[in-house]
C-alpha cells in the first residue's frame, strides 16, 4: 500500500513538473516581483541613480550630475531571447544593456556593449541598437523609421531582444526594428539603464516587469516583413540579405566582374586583394587606373565598407557609362570619398559622401569614423530615379536624376571604383537590383 501511495505521489510530482515546464516552454524569470535578487547596481564611473522594488515593479529615479546608471544581473548571457515591459512617465533617455560589459582595464569599469534603445522623443530611436561606451549607433532607427514610432509614452511597452549567434534582433510592441550582424561581444550582462541628466531633471521615473529571458531551444521569430539588416561580419553575406535580393558584387576573394578602365582584364598594378580586402595603394610613378564593373546596373541598392588613408580621397561612380571613342574617358554620377578633416579642399560639393561636384552631403557629424576604420556606405537608386546617399546609417542627400539639370541620366550603367593616386580599401560590396 504504500508503494502504490509513493508512486503516486511521485507521478504527480512529475506530471506537476513537466506542466509547469511545458507552461512556461523554457522561460526564466530574471525579476522576482519582490526584490532586486540576482541583481546588483554597478558604482564605479558608472551613476547612482536610484534603483527600488515598489509594487512589484523595479522603478528607476533619476539623480542629477551622476553619469549613466546601470542595475545588471549577477549572471552573464550569450544565446538568448529576452522579453521585458517597460513605463516611462516623463521624457528621458534610457535602454536595455545586453552582452554588456565592466571591466576595471576598460575605462575604469565603465559599462560598455549593446544596448536596446528607449527612446520617447521625436526622433524615435526606440528599439535601435547602440554600442555604449565603444563604438556608437550601430543600428540607428533611420534605417528603420517605422520601427521606432510604436512607443508609447505613460504607458508600457513590451521590448523583445533576440541574441542567437552574431545575428541581433529587436521589437517594440511587437513591430520589428533593429536587425544587426556584430560578433564583438558574444556574452555579457544585462542591464536596466538610467540615462544621466542634468539639474531640473532629476526625479524622473522609469518602470521594469516582466522581465524574462529563455536560453534553450531558441526559435527566432520568423521575418514577416523585411526591414535593412545591418551586417558588420567581414565578409558575410547572411541567409536573410540574401532572400532579401542582396549579392556580392565583388566577393572579396577573386578579380571576377571587374576590370580596369578601358581594358577587358582586371589591373595587374595599383589594386591589390589582401585578406578579403579590396585596396588602390599609392600612386607612386604608376598610372591611374579605374576598377569598373562587367554589368551595368539601373534601379538598384549598393553598399560597402571603406577605409580611407590619412588625406585620401577617391569615389564610386554608378549610373556611368565609358566613351566609345576614348576608352580611358567615363561619365556617371559619383558618391565622394574623402578624408575631409586632412583634406585641403573644403568645398562641400567635395566632402565625403556629396554627389561630387554638385551636391554636398549634410548631417554627417559623429558618424564619421577616424583614418584607418571602417565606415559603411550605400547608395540607393529608385526606379523613378530618386537617389540617396547613405553614411553610417544616416541619409546625407537625396536628389531626383530626372529634374532639372540631371535630366538625360543613363537608365543603367557601370558602377566604378575611382583611383585618385592615395591609399583606399574596400570590403563587402553588395549590390540588390530594385523593380
Amino acid at each position: 500500500m504504500k508503494n502504490v501511495f509513493f508512486v503516486a505521489v511521485l507521478f504527480c510530482v512529475v506530471f506537476s513538473s513537466c506542466t509547469n515546464s511545458a507552461k512556461n516552454d523554457g522561460w526564466i524569470s530574471l525579476f522576482n516581483g519582490k526584490d532586486l535578487s540576482g541583481w546588483k547596481q554597478l558604482s564605479g564611473r558608472n551613476g547612482n541613480a536610484k534603483y527600488e522594488v515598489i509594487d512589484s515593479v523595479i522603478v528607476g529615479t533619476t539623480v542629477a550630475n551622476t553619469p549613466n546608471s546601470f542595475l545588471v544581473t549577477e549572471k552573464t548571457y550569450s544565446d538568448f531571447i529576452l522579453e521585458l515591459d517597460l513605463f516611462m512617465e516623463e521624457p528621458m533617455n534610457s535602454g536595455i544593456q545586453f552582452r554588456s560589459l565592466s571591466k576595471e582595464e576598460y575605462n575604469e569599469g565603465r559599462v560598455h556593449g549593446y544596448q536596446c534603445e528607449v527612446d520617447p522623443s521625436a526622433r524615435a530611436w526606440s528599439g535601435g541598437i547602440y554600442d555604449e561606451a565603444r563604438r556608437g549607433w550601430l543600428y540607428p532607427m533611420t534605417l528603420n523609421p517605422e520601427g521606432g514610432k510604436p512607443f508609447k509614452l505613460n504607458d508600457w511597452n513590451h521590448y523583445r531582444i533576440e541574441c542567437i549567434g552574431s545575428t541581433i534582433r529587436t521589437w517594440l510592441n511587437g513591430v520589428p526594428a533593429a536587425y544587426l550582424i556584430d560578433n564583438m561581444t558574444p556574452e555579457g550582462f544585462i542591464a536596466l539603464q538610467i540615462h544621466s541628466v542634468n539639474e531640473g531633471k532629476e526625479g524622473r521615473h522609469i518602470k521594469w516587469k516582466n522581465i524574462r529571458i529563455k536560453t534553450k531551444n531558441l526559435k527566432p521569430l520568423p521575418v514577416t516583413k523585411p526591414v535593412f539588416v545591418m551586417n558588420n561580419v567581414f565578409g558575410n553575406l547572411s541567409e536573410e540579405e540574401m532572400k532579401d535580393g542582396w549579392q556580392w558584387l565583388w566577393n572579396g576573394k577573386t578579380t571576377t566582374g571587374w576590370n580596369g578602365i578601358g581594358s577587358d582584364q582586371f589591373p595587374s598594378e595599383r589594386w591589390e586583394i589582401n585578406n578579403e580586402i579590396l585596396t588602390v595603394s599609392e600612386l607612386g610613378n604608376k598610372q591611374k587606373t579605374d576598377l569598373v564593373s562587367e554589368e551595368q546596373y539601373g534601379a538598384f541598392e549598393l553598399q560597402w565598407r571603406f577605409m580611407l588613408s590619412k588625406g585620401a580621397s577617391g569615389g564610386i561612380q554608378y549610373l556611368a557609362n565609358i566613351d566609345e571613342k576614348q576608352k580611358n574617358h567615363i561619365t556617371g554620377f559619383e558618391y565622394q570619398l574623402q578624408d575631409d578633416e586632412n583634406s585641403s579642399d573644403t568645398t562641400a560639393v567635395k566632402s565625403l559622401a556629396s554627389l561630387y561636384g554638385l551636391i554636398g552631403s549634410v548631417q554627417k557629424g559623429k558618424s564619421i569614423k577616424p583614418v584607418d576604420g571602417w565606415n559603411h556606405a550605400r547608395i540607393v537608386v529608385r526606379p523613378d530615379k530618386h537617389i540617396e546617399h547613405w553614411l553610417n546609417g544616416a541619409k546625407v542627400l537625396e536628389y531626383n536624376a530626372n529634374d532639372g539639370d540631371f535630366k538625360g541620366t543613363a537608365e543603367k550603367g557601370h558602377i566604378v571604383l575611382k583611383d585618385e593616386g592615395k591609399e583606399v580599401s574596400f570590403r563587402d560590396i553588395k549590390i540588390k537590383t530594385l523593380e
